[in-house]
């Protein structure tokens, strides 16, 4: 198979310095694609200077905009995605081909706790891969890792719906599940990136974690989020009636309101599950 490698970068030419000697070694046959998303620094110099064929944007659009573009370009039949910060090894490349090579078309490498950048990011994490696993049925190990390798052409199929920000990792993998696309992971250990560390910023992150939250459900299934949903205010609206029927004898808003929502709420779900369909139509 012809393999490219996309690697998103921005300001990241020490972690290049580390990352791309190491790729030339263990796909020394490779298109190697690193897009630069802006840099200030010399990103694009160290690139080319390693022998990589350099996009270049002339202001930041985002991780994921980077991935689409660097996916757009890619002239393999197989697309590696990977960090340009020296956090994942090369050397795990050739166990995610041996995965697409047995029918796959998505291979993830899955990251372990210790490879996580902090404690409260890793329970987020894990939070994440049991809510997606719920909601496709399946075993989803690491739903946020950008280690991946796919088919090019299924993943160019969803590239309409990849956001230019950081969750693209969620968002395609959702897609392949949702179309059935078989999907498996690769344990993997990853190294501390190179460079200025991460920082949680809570307001932001706490944000990111809700939002992805919908993007899993509105992505794969929404009626499994929406239809729980309703199921609670109906039985917050049952309660209320009887209770306040035993002690006042009598309906009170409060409980039309919460009975009107759970209808509300689940009308909203089935008309989420329709669009979710239609956005999965080849043609």
């Amino acid at each position: 198979m012809h393999v490219s490698v996309v690697l998103p970068a921005k300001n990241e030419s020490e972690g290049l310095g580390r990352t791309l000697p190491m790729l030339r070694q263990v796909l020394p046959g490779a298109e190697i694609i690193v897009v630069d998303d802006g840099s200030t620094d010399d990103t694009a110099a160290v690139a080319a200077g390693f022998g990589a064929r350099v996009l270049s944007s002339p202001y930041s659009m985002g991780n994921g905009a980077a991935i689409k573009r660097g996916a757009r370009e890619a002239r393999g039949d197989v697309i590696v995605f990977m960090d340009a910060d020296g956090q994942h090894d090369p050397a795990h490349i050739p166990l995610l081909l041996e995965r697409l090579e047995a029918g796959y078309d998505m291979a993830v490498g899955a990251r372990n706790a210790s490879g996580q950048a902090s404690v409260g990011r890793g329970a987020a994490n894990a939070f994440y891969n049991r809510l997606a696993s719920w909601m496709t049925g399946h075993s989803v190990q690491d739903l946020t890792s950008g280690f991946r390798a796919v088919r090019a052409g299924k993943f160019r199929e969803f590239l309409h719906l990849l956001p230019n920000g950081f969750s693209y990792p969620t968002t395609s993998t959702m897609a392949f599940f949702r179309s059935a696309y078989p999907v498996t992971y690769v344990p993997i250990d990853v190294a501390r990136r190179v460079g200025t560390q991460s920082h949680i910023r809570p307001l932001r992150d706490g944000v990111r974690f809700l939002l992805i939250i919908f993007k899993i459900a509105t992505l794969y299934s929404p009626l499994k989020l929406f239809a729980p949903t309703a199921v609670a205010f109906t039985l917050l609206g049952l309660g209320h009636y009887a209770w306040t029927y035993a002690m006042h004898g009598r309906f009170t808003n409060m409980s039309a309101l919460l009975l009107s929502a759970a209808v509300i709420v689940f009308l909203i779900g089935l008309v989420s599950e329709q669009i979710t369909s239609l956005t999965y139509r080849k043609d």
